[in-house]
């Protein structure tokens, strides 16, 4: 019963295991991708893991086109119980999926499930893992209404860039619709012919039924791989590449020169005597070369920095590394460079790599209290933070007056608290369960508070108070008229006024005002009715 408890209060986690890493006691949390696990030298455990942001912690023009990728449309009549997802950047084609159809609410809480992959990698303590949560890439024939019928469930359709704040589809998705089906002719009827050109639609490359035997193909394949060898040791280049006889036979061994000698045969009719005459030209022997032999042994190690680095990526792995290679030739030259030693051998030092690496780790359950929480149950009012706090308020999110467990939210002067249910909510899903206006503004940048609406908020925030100057402030506004300019300055509120220099003045002209003293000018005040009459005629 003992060893069961201490398993209880664990966290096991592999690799690679989406977790959630605290940051803030009032932030919520984190959610990365472990992809190593190290041992620093004090004996603490670090993980190296793979960022995962969501939608309050990017931009609200990025927050826009997340939307405008993913907006969803109400349902058709004839159609009904279905939701049209339309991706605008070739992302994804749910046209012909079946939805649920989705409440505001629903639709509010579906953006706290999605997540934006990136490339960004960072280190940060095992410590402060807080639990483990399942994220998946969103796939056309995925329910959205599943997504929050489970806990801990997150998804993601893109990538986000951190260094160029810019979002990008993920690459890998399937292609289900009728966009991407191929259109098959009907079949033709019997005794009916075809009249399509056969060559347009498809090229020969080698006929099984020719006259040539076996052995026959064999000795021409031989042939050409001898023609192979010598034209390399006629090469220059070659020469310096495959400076032995064993590896320029070698090369000349590879497909290449297989699908050369068999193009040969095939243009030539299965002529032998004419096959052996185009294999040797007048101008010498034809060498053919594949990726492996036109790559330089520099270019091969650029790529297998930008493989380490990126992966399977070609696209990045040509822009960053290679940019005068052609994506085609990226692709096989990867192909054929995993059939080499230095690819086995590589393998080899990254099997035995992982195996000295950490697995798997025990984390302990993190039970200290937060710094958050208003009032432990038990302790005494004005602990914890309580101090201050109304009594009767409310749960911001579930507007709910009674929970064992009170957390402060928000901003100090607001004082705002939530319930326990929805602070696991808030740290887990980084929103409230119901969309409001203060949660924009404890989010900072978040897509769904109006202007308005902020401007009520901080006017909420706001305290009022009054300034008053002093005589000698009034008096050198009337004594240095010609030196304060009150009407440009109104034109320019942003420019600085040196009112000691105002003031400085202002004494040494205030024994001469009193001889002449400023006429004061009455202005004529209308009545309160006539005011009021003037602005009921302006609405």
């Amino acid at each position: 019963m003992g060893w069961m408890m201490m398993i209880l209060i664990f966290i096991l986690l592999f690799l690679p295991d989406y977790v959630y890493f605290e940051n803030s006691s009032s932030n919520p949390y984190l959610i990365r991708r472990i992809e190593e696990l190290n041992k620093t030298a004090n004996g603490n455990v670090e993980a190296k893991v793979v960022c995962l942001f969501r939608r309050r912690d990017i931009s609200g023009n990025l927050n826009t086109l997340a939307d405008s990728n993913m907006e969803l449309c109400s349902p058709s009549p004839p159609a009904c119980n279905k939701l049209l997802t339309r991706l605008k950047l070739g992302m994804r084609n749910l046209e012909e999926s079946k939805q649920p159809p989705l409440t505001e609410q629903h639709k509010h809480q579906l953006k706290h499930r999605e997540l934006f992959l990136s490339r960004q990698f960072e280190s940060l303590p095992a410590t402060h893992i807080r639990g483990k949560c399942n994220v998946t890439l969103l796939n056309e024939t995925d329910v959205l209404a599943s997504y929050l019928d489970k806990e801990d469930c997150f998804f993601y359709s893109l990538v986000f860039d951190p260094v160029q704040k810019t979002l990008l589809a993920d690459q890998g998705e399937i292609r289900v619709g009728s966009k991407y089906q191929a259109e098959i002719p009907d079949k033709l009827t019997e005794g009916e012919s075809d009249n399509r050109v056969q060559e347009k639609l498809e090229t020969k490359v080698w006929d099984p039924s020719n006259q040539l035997k076996d052995p026959q193909i064999d000795q021409f394949l031989v042939v050409a791989r001898a023609v192979g060898t010598f034209a390399r040791a006629l090469d220059c280049s070659s020469s310096i590449r495959q400076p032995s006889l064993h590896m320029s036979a070698a090369a000349a061994s590879r497909d290449i020169t297989l699908f050369h000698a068999m193009d040969t045969l095939q243009k030539n009719n299965y002529d032998l005597a004419k096959a052996m005459s185009t294999l040797v030209p007048q101008g010498g022997p034809v060498l053919c070369r594949d990726e492996m032999e036109e790559w330089s042994a520099s270019e091969a190690m650029l790529f297998e920095e930008a493989l380490e680095k990126y992966g399977k990526d070609f696209n990045d792995i040509r822009q960053d590394f290679l940019p005068w290679k052609s994506l085609a030739s990226v692709v096989q030259f990867y192909y054929m460079w995993k059939t080499t030693d230095r690819y086995i051998q590589q393998k080899r030092l990254k099997a035995a790599e992982a195996d000295s690496k950490l697995k798997q780790v025990y984390i302990p359950t993190y039970t200290k209290p937060n710094p958050n929480q208003i009032m432990v149950p038990g302790s005494k009012p004005g602990m914890n933070g309580a101090s201050g706090f109304q009594k009767g308020l409310s749960c911001e999110s579930c507007h709910t007056a009674q929970s064992p467990q009170w957390y402060a939210w928000g901003p100090p002067n607001m004082q705002c608290r939530l319930c326990a249910s929805c602070w696991i909510y808030w740290k887990k899903y980084g929103g409230l369960k119901t969309p409001t206006q203060l949660e924009g503004e404890v989010q900072g940048m978040s897509p769904f508070t109006r202007n308005e609406g902020r401007a009520k908020l901080l006017a909420k925030n706001r305290q009022t108070f009054i300034l008053q100057t002093t005589k000698l402030t009034r008096i050198a506004r009337r004594v240095c008229e010609d030196i304060l300019q009150p009407r440009r300055a109104a034109r320019r509120p942003y420019a600085s006024i040196n009112a000691n220099a105002v003031k400085a003045e202002c004494m040494i002209r205030l024994p001469k005002a009193t001889k002449t003293p400023q006429k004061s000018k009455l202005v004529p005040r209308q009545s309160l009715a006539t005011i009021v009459k003037d602005l009921g005629k302006s609405k």
